[in-house]
């Protein structure tokens, strides 16, 4: 088949040019190549001697010799020197063959092939450095033809995919790639060769074969042309980039690891709750670091005991051999619809049956077998490889010990499922280091719940019961920590039952926070109630107390006591004595109300506390006046009272200032709302305390909430016998049959006599021991009061009669007939008083036989 020589072939770069010599020994033809290469046209050339035209003189002998030689049919080749005719002759060098033939007449003659020695030698070279390129270049070379098919590859490239260079002539991308990856370095080619645009860096991921280890190379394509610029192929330079890739992955998972431990540092921790940090480090680990990862806390941990389980000992105890009880706490899941039963079978120890183990549910108690992988790691305290499980769920698990201090408190578990990597050494360094992290964390956070408890314990052990009850009043009191976090604070609240069926209510206010404040607060209630059993005047009640307050800021102060063996209290002396610090100054506010139910009078008295809330009926909501005073623990100043008839029916409020105030709520803006909240006082006041709670914004976290309300009630007439009598011998009979008749009409039969005979005492007392007009008082509430009055000021002191003694048994029968006896201040003298309890209907108790010896 006749063709066509395409352009840019092999003869274009050579030149080969041919002519003809006769038997002659002249030019008989000359072709066009000869023509461009001597530059000389073919009617010049014809019929010339070729030694004569074109050979050096110096030459000419030898050329007419080969020629000869050449005629005489012997073949030559060789280097021929030429010049070019014409005055600017330029010099060559000629490869020629000179290979005899025969005319038609059959007389020899001879046919020449000329090349361009210039011309071959520069095509030698362009192939000697393509050969040295291609063959011993460092990285794989293939050529791909138009039909992409292999139509070179150097050594480099057979190496690494098998065989010979040669061998590989003819192959297929398909032959070397698979899947995807084939598909998309054809398409490559593809775009190459259409489009001329070289392609660089193409990552490509495939096996060489032999290999199961996946390979990764880096390969730059460019299109190939011929002289003529035709395209011919395209070339391809592969590169392993394995290491590289493993290096730069390895450097990725470094940064990835330190990212990890960044977010870990800022995201766990935050919270002083086991199970909340528990959470934190899966939301850390999960999907970051794992697939599935779950976290088991010791039970003994949990219930609060002091030391959890997997502390100190020796390793051989049960209790540190894995084995104890631990409770699934947090559970993490990257992959959709996983459920904690997809978690790595670990052998749990109460779910291991003949069906096999079972993982534990969350929030489930239960025990690793001693011999698994789980209990080797809480029992050695080191990080333990769990296989994987049956269905090839889970590929690779980590069982990492939550170790602090030296404390295993609990375990956590990394997994990876099917399709990940499984965990190097790095991860196992990243996970102890995280498990580390969250240990701490969780020790922190078992210390602050124990200290926690302990300190609810002693602020709620401080607080009133929930339904405290007094004589002529509804009570409904509320506390509010300032936050969940610490439910403790400084702010109290006290119902304080008081002789006469008088009743003491108390709010104060610790300023602080935290377990400092709680116990403080603490002393102050303890010594609020002990003066109040003094029966003392609100005002005095407050100028004891701060004294109390500011000894507490004054650690060793000395104690100075009365003439008369009372409480001791700390001295001024001894707090002066001392410079103390100005961070443990204890500073408080406090109001102290006395309310008498009798009367229906209430009697303040304010240390820097915000002034109560009076609601009567049909009225508006009034702050009262009660002079604010200095706080406790300031010192220095005299405190006011402030004596007030309330209404029946009226509400009484005492608070502290975390209900009224915030930053975002100025005091004034906090107190109009609390009036405009006890709008509807005549609800039952559980409901009142709810509506000023829900009214107010009483959620802003910044500072403790006590609030104490009280409806009044007061006792009514028929519930009162209050009589006077003279200072004379005959009062006593007149005051033992107003009694008896007293109790008649209030059907208390069963305390006529027991009634008798102690008014009988303690108006004997009273002529013998007191001064002027005596005033007898009973009061029938829960229990039963008798009130002695008279102008004495002598206190009465009961004491131990000597069996020689005539008298001295009168306070000593009181004490032991009443449930109670006491005597108080009066401004105009004093009172002493006994209470009995009302009858329940059952037979009295019989008198033992002590208590009836010790009445003679």
């Amino acid at each position: 088949m006749w063709q066509s020589s395409p352009p840019g072939s092999i003869y274009d770069y050579i030149r080969v040019a041919s002519f003809s010599i006769g038997p002659d020994g002249l030019i008989e033809q000359w072709s066009r190549r000869a023509a461009g290469l001597f530059g000389v046209a073919a009617h010049e050339a014809m019929g010339k001697d070729p030694v004569e035209a074109f050979m050096p003189a110096e030459l000419r002998g030898d050329g007419y010799r080969r020629i000869g030689e050449v005629l005489d049919g012997k073949e030559w080749t060789g280097l021929v020197p030429f010049r070019m005719p014409g005055e600017d002759a330029v010099h060559g060098l000629a490869e020629i063959y000179v290979m005899p033939s025969e005319t038609a007449a059959g007389e020899r003659a001879a046919v020449c092939i000329v090349v361009d020695v210039r011309a071959l030698r520069l095509i030698e070279t362009d192939l000697a450095a393509s050969q040295a390129i291609f063959g011993q270049s460092p990285f794989g070379f293939v050529l791909f033809g138009t039909d992409l098919t292999v139509v070179r590859a150097n050594q480099r490239f057979a190496t690494v995919f098998g065989g010979q260079a040669e061998d590989h002539r003819g192959r297929t991308v398909e032959d070397y790639l698979a899947g995807a990856e084939a598909d998309r370095l054809t398409a490559t080619l593809e775009r190459v060769l259409a489009t001329g645009d070289s392609v660089t860096d193409l990552q490509l991921v495939g096996t060489a074969p032999g290999d199961t280890e996946r390979r990764h190379w880096s390969m730059n394509l460019y299109r190939v042309h011929s002289g003529s610029g035709r395209p011919i192929g395209i070339a391809g330079l592969a590169t392993d980039v394995t290491r590289r890739h493993i290096a730069a992955r390895e450097a990725a998972s470094a940064r990835r690891n330190l990212a990890l431990l960044n977010e870990a540092s800022a995201r766990i921790g935050n919270s002083l709750d086991l199970e909340t940090t528990a959470r934190e480090l899966l939301d850390v680990a999960v999907p970051g670091f794992c697939d599935l990862a779950s976290v088991d806390l010791y039970q003994a941990l949990l219930t609060g005991e002091e030391t959890p389980p997997g502390s100190g000992g020796s390793p051989h105890r049960e209790a540190v051999g894995g084995s104890a009880e631990l409770r699934r706490v947090a559970f993490a899941s990257a992959v959709s619809d996983a459920l904690p039963d997809t978690a790595p079978d670990t052998g749990s120890g109460p779910d291991s049956g003949a069906a096999g183990p079972r993982t534990p549910a969350l929030g489930a108690v239960h025990r690793y077998p001693f011999g698994s992988p789980c209990a080797k790691a809480l029992r050695t305290g080191r990080v333990a490889d769990v296989p994987g499980d049956d269905r090839g769920f889970v590929r690779s698990t980590l069982a990492v010990p939550l170790l602090a201090h030296d404390t295993v408190v609990g375990l956590v578990q990394f997994s990876r499922t099917k399709g990940s990597e499984p965990f190097g050494e790095r991860d196992r360094a990243l996970a102890t280091e995280l498990a580390a992290r969250a240990a701490v964390c969780i020790d922190n956070a078992r210390l602050y719940r124990r200290e926690h408890e302990r300190a609810l314990i002693l602020q709620r052990s401080l607080l009133p019961p929930g339904d405290p009850e007094a004589a002529g009043l509804d009570i409904a009191c509320r506390y509010l920590p300032g936050n969940t976090a610490t439910e403790v604070g400084g702010d109290w609240f006290d119902v304080i039952e008081l002789p006469g069926h008088r009743t003491a209510l108390v709010v104060g206010d610790v300023m602080g926070r935290g377990l400092r404040a709680a116990v403080a607060m603490g002393e102050l209630r303890t010594a609020v109630r002990t003066l109040a059993l003094l029966d003392l005047e609100p005002a005095e009640v407050l100028s004891a107390l701060d004294e109390v307050a500011r000894g507490l800021g004054t650690p060793g102060a000395g104690t100075s006591s009365d003439a008369g063996g009372g409480a001791q209290w700390p001295s001024r002396a001894a707090h002066k004595s001392r410079d103390a610090d100005l961070s443990e100054v204890y500073l408080a506010t406090c109001v102290y109300a006395v309310y008498d139910p009798v009367t229906r009078r209430c009697t303040f008295a304010n240390a820097g506390h915000l002034p109560p809330v009076v609601v009567e009926p049909g009225e508006a909501a009034l702050l009262l006046d009660v002079p604010p005073g200095m706080p406790l623990g300031v010192g220095g100043e005299p405190f006011e009272e402030v004596e007030v008839e309330l209404k029946e029916g009226a509400l009484l409020a005492l608070y502290t200032d975390g209900l009224v105030e915030s930053r975002d709520h100025p005091l004034d803006e906090g107190l109009e709302a609390l009036r405009g909240a006890l709008v509807e006082p005549d609800r039952p006041l559980e409901d009142v305390c709810d509506h000023v709670l829900s009214s107010l914004d009483t959620r802003h976290g910044e500072d403790d909430i006590a609030l104490l309300m009280a409806r009044i009630q007061g006792l009514p007439t028929d519930a009162v016998g209050d009589w006077r009598l003279p200072p004379e011998p005959r009062s006593v009979g007149r005051a033992r049959e107003l009694a008896r008749g007293q109790l008649l009409a209030w059907d208390l039969d069963d305390l006529v006599d027991t009634t008798e005979l102690l008014v009988s005492e303690l108006v004997t007392n009273a002529l013998r021991y007191g001064e002027g007009e005596i005033r007898l008082r009973l009061l029938r509430d829960r229990t039963l009061v008798c009130e002695v009055w008279d102008a004495g000021l002598v206190q009465p002191r009961r004491r131990r009669a000597r069996d020689t003694d005539e008298g001295g048994r009168g306070l000593q029968l009181v004490g032991l007939l009443s449930a109670a006896w006491g005597s108080r201040r009066t401004p105009r003298g004093k009172t002493v008083w006994f209470e009995l309890p009302l009858p329940d209907g059952g037979p009295a108790a019989e008198r033992t036989v002590e208590e009836l010896l010790s009445m003679f």
